[in-house]
């Protein structure tokens, strides 16, 4: 009609992107939406950082555990905060206590455990290099320098160097012990918690806990501690029958049994308290806290 303005095709795609962005907003502001965006994003994007609302983390998005903290913002917070839960009605909380991290990762536990409050220094230990820079970032980035140190290194028995098996698309599942063919073999230093503790000042007997995850090296790593698993230190580990053997699983259930009487199972849908010495060898993996 004379006097209205005329429609043009600029107008037209102008409108469609408006309408196609909106669709997309409201899409992968969804865990399925976020899924399909990170799964998408092409090798040239090697990091990513997302507000998760009382912190920052940093994380790549071609690795498991980076698209699960972009999926649902965390990952496995719910773990540590059920720990935490756990020591405190048990009275096991200890004013001014450290807590030993080994198995760092690109700290999303760090970060939980530091914003929780729980204890006044945290030492986290992390040998995978593609890790450690993120685990400083994020350290970093959330103000947490002062209470939170890092130590690009492997737990183990002496001081010097070890092959290490780098996972390609889980760097949680990256393991000095185990490997996959697709696994990239390369060279880290390794180093006793005892001397890591001895170089940082620390008292053993600052510890109040000790987070372990570390790919079916747990029983090395605890060879390097022996001082803190005679204090009978909480600790708590993934334990992984299916990473040891039944040989080393056997043995490893005895030698623990040695430093702690009860433990705290974490299975699929319930918790259960037994003694050590009865530790389930015939599952793949589960969490246990070990009781002083």
């Amino acid at each position: 009609m004379p006097g209205q303005p005329r429609l043009t095709a600029k107008y037209w795609m102008k409108r469609w992107r408006k309408i196609r962005n909106a669709v997309a907003r409201t899409l992968f502001d969804t865990r399925t939406g976020r899924r399909l965006l990170v799964e998408s994003i092409g090798p040239r994007v090697v990091s990513m950082t997302i507000d998760a609302g009382d912190h920052l983390m940093t994380f790549s998005p071609a690795d498991y555990i980076g698209r699960k903290v972009f999926r649902k913002g965390h990952f496995e917070r719910d773990h540590v905060d059920r720990l935490l839960t756990i020591l405190r009605q048990r009275g096991m909380m200890r004013k001014d206590s450290h807590m030993l991290e080994i198995g760092g990762n690109i700290g999303t536990q760090t970060v939980y455990f530091a914003l929780s409050g729980a204890y006044s220094r945290i030492v986290s230990i992390e040998p995978d290099p593609r890790n450690f820079p993120l685990l400083q970032l994020n350290i970093h980035q959330n103000h947490l320098d002062q209470r939170v140190t890092a130590v690009n290194c492997a737990a183990g028995e002496t001081t010097g160097q070890i092959d290490f098996f780098m996972n390609a698309n889980n760097h949680g599942k990256s393991s000095a012990i185990r490997q996959s063919q697709s696994d990239t073999k390369i060279s880290v230093p390794v180093r006793p918690v005892t001397e890591i503790l001895s170089d940082l000042s620390i008292d053993p007997a600052a510890i109040g806990l000790v987070w372990m995850d570390i790919e079916g090296y747990e029983p090395v790593a605890c060879r390097s501690m022996v001082p803190l698993l005679s204090r009978r230190v909480p600790l708590y580990m993934e334990f992984t029958p299916s990473f040891y053997g039944p040989e080393m699983t056997r043995d490893f259930i005895v030698t623990l049994a040695g430093f702690y009487d009860t433990c705290l199972v974490f299975f699929e849908d319930e918790e259960q308290e037994m003694k050590v010495i009865d530790l389930p060898g015939g599952i793949d993996q589960y969490d246990v806290l070990f009781l002083p």
